[in-house]
């Protein structure tokens, strides 16, 4: 893992900044906890993890999540995290995140065993850059397949594909 880009106070400090005020003004009734990611998971390999606990964690958590990555990509917003770094930095409440990276691996596992048999590619469909990149690594080690993004934002997806031939 490259050097943390903050400290465990500075990224704290800039979160609660941000967050305290907005969970405030949504009447969202949660806290939340920054700790350092201590994750043994060769997909994901952020420096923090923001957890969420409390009586309204559950419509966090609604809709895959929707709310909950809303959040993420506001406070990522707010506190200009660069492209290359927003992977750094991981919102979750009740493993929820951990658990659908998990689900996102096994999907990947499976399309894959799917494609080499069937010679057909796999699409997936549209999901957030952060789950297509779980399904990409997932796979990069599989000299068998080969994955590719593809379509436009807010529908842009995951194809598996058997891989080409080199020659």
């Amino acid at each position: 893992m490259s050097e943390p880009i903050w400290t465990a106070e500075e990224i704290q400090q800039k979160i609660t900044g941000f967050l305290e005020p907005a969970l405030r003004l949504a009447r969202l009734q949660v806290e939340f906890e920054v700790l350092p990611a201590n994750l043994d998971n060769d997909l994901i390999t952020p420096d923090y993890i923001v957890d969420f606990r409390g009586r309204d964690v559950g419509l966090l958590l609604e809709q895959r999540g929707e709310l909950l990555l809303a959040l993420e990509q506001l406070t990522l917003e707010a506190l200009r995290v660069s492209s290359d770094d927003r992977y750094r930095l991981i919102f979750d409440a009740e493993d929820y995140r951990l658990m659908r990276i998990e689900e996102l691996r096994l999907a990947a596992e499976t399309a894959a065993e799917q494609v080499k048999k069937s010679g057909s590619p796999y699409r997936f469909s549209p999901m957030s850059s952060r789950e297509r990149r779980i399904l990409h690594l997932a796979l990069r080690n599989d000299p068998a397949v080969e994955t590719v993004s593809e379509g436009v934002v807010p529908n842009r997806y995951t194809v598996i594909y058997v891989a080409k031939k080199k020659k």
